[in-house]
């Protein structure tokens, strides 16, 4: 079914995997939430949890990044049904981009509606510090510029459209609700909004690189999300992203800065509870405002 060297999923294999953990939980999630590096603290959030470890799971990835658990969470967030990624997939892990985006369809299949996806991203905005959170509202898909998409190869209608639009992909409602929220709980100095440019990783990218992104209008570089986001509105799911601001980007010749995984961590955890405050009250409105 699929050409040589594409490693996309049948419909069946997904459908299958859904099945498969749908058998073992009554929990029927609305949400699903992806926790990214540093930020597993929201899957703790969820109450009654049914847990798998990705291994355990068919067909289902395994992460291999410090700081990501590897575990599917089940369980509800003030009320609301949900399920949490405790870890994601990346490019630089080795693994073809569709077996990334896997879980994206996975959730659609179960029922989710609503996606919520968080990251850890180097700041290009000048006006960003470490520890802001960004409401993603656009992105910039660098590794699609050189064809590599998670809807290369044969497209299945079942799961969405040959050409889906992506000048919607973030929605819209859900970011001024957020931003609403975020006024609320008093995080308004450090919530902005912003493009997010996606790089294939894992190295960080050089000064140059970093003022060329800024220059193309990206606020924050990170090597997550963007292929989520675009299997999840192919699947006509809404999304919303936040990323932490976990580092500034080099962009001057005299700095001394090196960015570094070790200081994404300590970001995230300086930072996280409020993060996963901010998405709690959120999927407690989303239900509130009958976004389902």
């Amino acid at each position: 079914m699929y050409p040589e060297g594409n490693t996309g999923y049948s419909y069946e294999e997904c459908r299958a995997t859904a099945d498969w953990l749908m058998a073992q939980t009554a929990l029927r999630p609305l949400v699903g939430l992806v926790c990214g590096s540093g930020l597993g603290g929201l899957a703790e959030l969820l109450k009654d949890q049914v847990v798998f470890n990705y291994r355990d799971i068919p067909n289902f990835p395994q992460s291999t990044v410090h700081g990501h658990a590897g575990r599917l969470v089940f369980g509800t967030l003030k009320g609301r049904p949900c399920v949490c990624m405790q870890g994601r997939f990346h490019l630089y892990e080795g693994y073809p981009i569709q077996k990334i985006t896997l879980p994206m369809r996975i959730f659609k299949l179960m029922g989710v509606e609503t996606v919520i996806l968080t990251n850890a991203a180097g700041g290009l905005n000048q006006d960003f510090k470490v520890g802001d959170i960004m409401i993603m509202k656009d992105h910039i898909n660098m590794p699609g510029f050189a064809g590599n998409n998670p809807l290369t190869g044969p497209n299945d209608e079942r799961f969405g459209v040959r050409f889906p639009c992506m000048s919607d992909a973030y929605d819209r409602e859900l970011q001024q609700l957020a931003m609403d929220v975020g006024t609320e709980l008093g995080y308004g100095d450090f919530l902005k909004e912003g493009v997010y440019c996606v790089v294939g990783g894992p190295s960080f990218e050089t000064i140059a690189e970093c003022r060329m992104l800024h220059k193309l209008g990206a606020d924050a570089v990170g090597m997550s999300t963007v292929h989520e986001v675009i299997v999840a509105r192919h699947c006509g799911m809404r999304v919303f992203g936040l990323s932490l601001i976990t580092n500034r980007a080099v962009m001057d010749y005299d700095s001394e800065e090196k960015a570094n995984h070790e200081e994404v961590l300590e970001t995230g955890k300086q930072r996280a509870l409020q993060l996963e405050r901010l998405v709690s009250t959120l999927v407690t409105r989303i239900g509130h405002n009958n976004f389902f």
